[in-house]
């Protein structure tokens, strides 16, 4: 893990119209985002066609791009870098369900599938299950906006119970309660 203090920094160098810093701050976070990027995708079940380096690149291209960036601290930029791995989550997941339902898809004859087809199935089933989540987690938002952000936190951005305390700007303890009822509230969700 990179010094919090030179991350920090250089979030504040960004917040003050530094664009160079964003571009320093890069190096400093890419094996913690990808880290995070792969334990994310390994949580989603695998998805072997999505590429842990292209999550990273595409989400810190959405950090990047960004106008004018306001990020207050590390835990923030990594809260703000976990919304942007779900949204490349979701795109690709988007994508695979469009392909599942013949977009973008060369229609094969049945007598001509092989044994890679189950895998491609599997692979479709964990993509309606993403989008599924982002349902649930939407409808979360809309009733009480921080458990979504502790899921957000804690399952797409890999984020500690501390980091995701500070990002969300409450105490730990009310995170481990937050990440909990989330879990079931999911869970419930995404069962009925």
């Amino acid at each position: 893990m990179s010094d919090p203090a030179t991350i920090t920094q250089l979030l504040h160098a960004a917040k003050s119209g530094d664009r160079t810093a964003m571009d320093q701050l890069f190096p400093l976070v890419y094996d913690e985002l990808r880290q995070r990027a792969g334990k994310q995708r390994a949580a989603a079940g695998g998805l072997a066609t999505m590429n842990t380096t292209a999550i990273v690149h595409e989400a810190y291209l959405k950090l990047a791009d960004q106008k004018d960036p306001q990020f207050a601290n590390r835990a923030h930029f990594f809260a703000v870098a976990a919304k942007a791995m779900r949204h490349v989550f979701l795109d690709y997941a988007k994508h695979k369900s469009r392909q599942k339902r013949g977009g973008d898809v060369a229609h094969v004859d049945i007598d001509n599938t092989n044994v890679g087809d189950s895998y491609i199935e599997m692979e479709y089933e964990e993509a309606e299950r993403l989008l599924a989540l982002d349902m649930a987690l939407n409808s979360m938002a809309s009733k009480n906006p921080r458990l979504a952000q502790v899921v957000e936190c804690r399952f797409f951005g890999g984020m500690t119970v501390e980091d995701t305390a500070t990002a969300v700007g409450t105490s730990a303890a009310t995170v481990k309660r937050d990440w909990n009822t989330a879990r079931v509230m999911l869970f419930q969700s995404m069962n009925n």
